[in-house]
């Protein structure tokens, strides 16, 4: 008989490994600055090569997989530093986010990444990351039996808003903002409950609209994803006013 331990969910050739994936795939249209956002050069360099600095200085990711539009040709330019073992690139961006995802976990398992490892889904436009924050994520979830998120509680008042006979936004309600938080990203969950938690919602027209990150995927499954408390500098960059701050707070970094 041998002598081999058995093979456990707690051996350590069990143990799950860390993925980064960053969907960057979008048009930014909402940005305004006349191509996509994620290459609007921002202190200094793209919106996308301060990202993917701090993935790529959080020892725990094994890899950090950017996900491009099958067109683009640009990236290259724009994050040069981006290189290295630890840095892959796949050109199989979908037509929405959740598309984009999808396809870049089918990828992350074509270069050997396994159903119970960790996968970090994260904007390319949330520039301002630090490492520290994607290494309390992964502390604070690699224990859970569903994953989590970043985000924060909400702060200011919530409106509900209705469009006027002038055609102006206005505030028709006051909405309870208790026990509401602000999702940020990264959001981390297993490859083996992300993929079919997507694909199931984008099967549906109805159930893919409903899908605005990953963990509205996860909830649609009836789990419950862990809240991690995240930082208020980890904005994303959407609109023209954004640029000017991100300057300002990556600039007081340097």
């Amino acid at each position: 008989m041998s002598d081999a331990m058995p093979f456990t969910l707690t051996s350590p050739d069990f143990l799950p490994r860390c993925y980064a994936l960053v969907p960057c795939a979008g048009v930014g249209e909402r940005a305004g600055v006349g191509g996509p956002k994620q290459y609007h050069p921002v202190a200094g360099q793209a919106v996308v090569a301060h990202t993917l600095a701090a993935l790529q200085a959080v020892p725990r990711l094994v890899a950090t997989l950017v996900v491009l539009s099958p067109a683009d040709d640009q990236f290259e330019r724009h994050a040069p530093a981006f290189t290295g073992e630890r840095a892959w690139v796949a050109r199989v961006g979908g037509a929405t986010r959740a598309e984009s995802v999808v396809n870049g976990l089918a990828e992350l398992l074509a270069r050997g990444a396994q159903p119970h490892d960790w996968v970090l889904v994260h904007d390319a436009a949330r520039c301002l990351l630090r490492p520290e924050w994607v290494a309390r994520l992964i502390a604070d979830c690699e224990a859970d039996e569903v994953g989590g998120l970043l985000a924060l509680p909400l702060a200011d008042t919530l409106k509900a808003a209705v469009r006027g006979a002038d055609g102006e936004a206005r505030a028709q309600a006051t909405v309870d903002r208790t026990a509401k938080w602000a999702a940020q990203t990264p959001q981390m969950f297993r490859l083996g409950l992300l993929r079919p938690a997507l694909a199931s919602a984008l099967s549906d027209p109805v159930s893919a609209a409903a899908i605005t990150d990953e963990a509205s995927a996860i909830e649609a499954l009836g789990h419950m994803p862990r809240l991690v408390p995240g930082d208020w500098e980890n904005i994303k960059v959407t609109w023209p006013g954004d640029f000017a701050l991100a300057e300002r707070l990556l600039r007081t970094r340097a």
